[in-house]
């Protein structure tokens, strides 16, 4: 005879293992690895210990050799140096000596600052007496018409700077177009270069305007008066 109480003990006893037989299945084995729910995650990387604080430290500034220093751009005849010089003018005067390629500043007493310098090329010499009329520092070129006539590559105007050909410093001799004045192109002293103007480098061009006045008297010599060179070096 069929006994109701009896068939629902049985349904739920056959329940409560299908459940336990499911989550078992579910479950695998106890050693299983986890299941990754996001794979596309990547792991972080291993962070390492900081490493001790080291100061910085900036390479040596290598400074470009002065255009003096190598021998072979000033020869030692014509770097800057205080000569034995016989002059009757007056301490303080500028004499160029055009034809020996050197500027001398009279101290007196027997004694002048020697420079060595570049001057007119041939053709483009010249002789007399000037005086300083203007003074300028790092000036700006404006070649006049007479050399734009000649060389009309030149560049009309160029504002004063180490690339400028009058260099660092220049002082203007009379109402003429000459000057005395530094230069881009140390290797040129010494030589007959310029279209009349005289060139120092630009440190002893600097070192030159430093004695020089407005007024101050300039001798320059022409080439037929080549002088015996007074060498002899005091210090």
């Amino acid at each position: 005879m069929f006994n109701l109480d009896t068939f629902k003990t049985y349904s739920r006893a056959v329940a409560l293992g299908a459940v336990a037989v499911a989550a078992i299945a579910f479950a695998g084995p106890a050693k299983a690895a986890p299941v990754q729910l996001f794979p596309f995650f990547q792991p972080l990387p291993t962070m390492t210990a900081p490493q001790p604080y080291q100061p910085y430290q900036a390479t040596p500034y290598q400074t470009a050799p002065s255009e003096d220093e190598d021998p072979a751009v000033m020869p030692a005849r014509f770097r800057r140096q205080t000569v034995a010089y016989a002059t009757r003018e007056a301490p303080g005067t500028i004499i160029i000596d055009t034809p020996n390629t050197y500027l001398y500043y009279v101290l007196g007493n027997g004694q002048a600052v020697r420079y060595g310098i570049g001057v007119g090329r041939d053709g483009f010499t010249w002789s007399g007496i000037q005086s300083v009329t203007k003074k300028a520092e790092w000036p700006d070129w404006t070649p006049p018409p007479e050399m734009i006539a000649r060389q009309p590559y030149l560049p009309r105007h160029m504002a004063g700077g180490p690339g400028n050909p009058l260099g660092a410093r220049a002082m203007y001799l009379g109402g003429t177009i000459y000057r005395i004045h530094g230069t881009n192109a140390p290797d040129t002293i010494g030589k007959h270069v310029s279209s009349g103007c005289i060139r120092l480098t630009n440190e002893d061009v600097s070192d030159l305007y430093s004695r020089v006045n407005v007024g101050t008297k300039v001798i320059v010599l022409p080439m037929t008066e080549r002088r015996a060179e007074l060498g002899r070096t005091l210090r």
